[in-house]
C-alpha cells in the first residue's frame, strides 16, 4: 500500500506533471479536503461525515467506495509533502472546474462545524490562491454553500 502513496505523490510532484485521471484526482482532492479538516488541530467525525457526504454526492460511490476513498485520502494526505507543494501540484495535475468544486467542497468542511476558525479560514485562502482559484471564484463557491 504504501509503495502505491509514493508512486502517486511522485507522479503528482513530477516538474510536468500530466492531466490525473479521474480517479486520482479524485483521491488527491480527498486528501486536500482532509488536510484541510485537519488544519485546525481536530479532525472529528462530522467533519469525516462531511467529507464522505461530499465524496458520495461529487463522484457517484457507494458507501463502500466513499469509505474505501476516504481511507485512501488519510493515508495520502498523512504522507503528502507540505500543504503548499500538495497543492500546487494538484493545481498542475487537476482541471480548474474540478478544483472550484473542491473549493466549494472545502467551504461545506469548514462551515460544517457551523463555525469558521481562523486557522481554517486562512489555510483556504492559501489552498484557494496555491490552486488558482481566484478570490471572487472562492467567495462565490462560499455563498453557494453558506446555509
Amino acid at each position: 500500500m504504501e509503495g502505491m502513496f509514493a508512486d502517486f505523490l511522485k507522479r503528482l510532484t513530477k516538474p510536468e506533471p500530466a492531466q490525473l485521471p479521474d480517479a486520482d484526482a479524485r483521491l488527491a482532492l480527498t486528501a486536500l479536503l482532509i488536510r484541510v479538516a485537519r488544519a485546525d488541530g481536530h479532525y472529528d467525525a462530522q467533519e469525516r461525515a462531511r467529507i464522505e457526504a461530499i465524496a458520495s454526492s461529487r463522484y457517484g460511490l457507494d458507501p463502500a467506495g466513499v469509505a474505501r476513498l476516504c481511507e485512501d485520502a488519510e493515508t495520502l494526505e498523512s504522507e503528502a509533502p507540505d500543504t503548499v507543494r500538495f497543492t500546487r501540484a494538484i493545481k498542475n495535475a487537476v482541471a480548474y472546474d474540478d478544483r472550484l468544486a473542491i473549493i466549494e467542497a472545502l467551504w461545506e468542511v469548514v462551515l460544517a462545524d457551523g463555525t469558521r476558525a481562523k486557522e481554517e479560514d486562512a489555510v483556504l485562502r492559501l489552498v484557494s490562491n496555491l490552486l488558482g482559484v481566484t478570490d471572487r471564484d472562492s467567495a462565490m463557491a462560499r455563498q453557494r454553500v453558506t446555509p
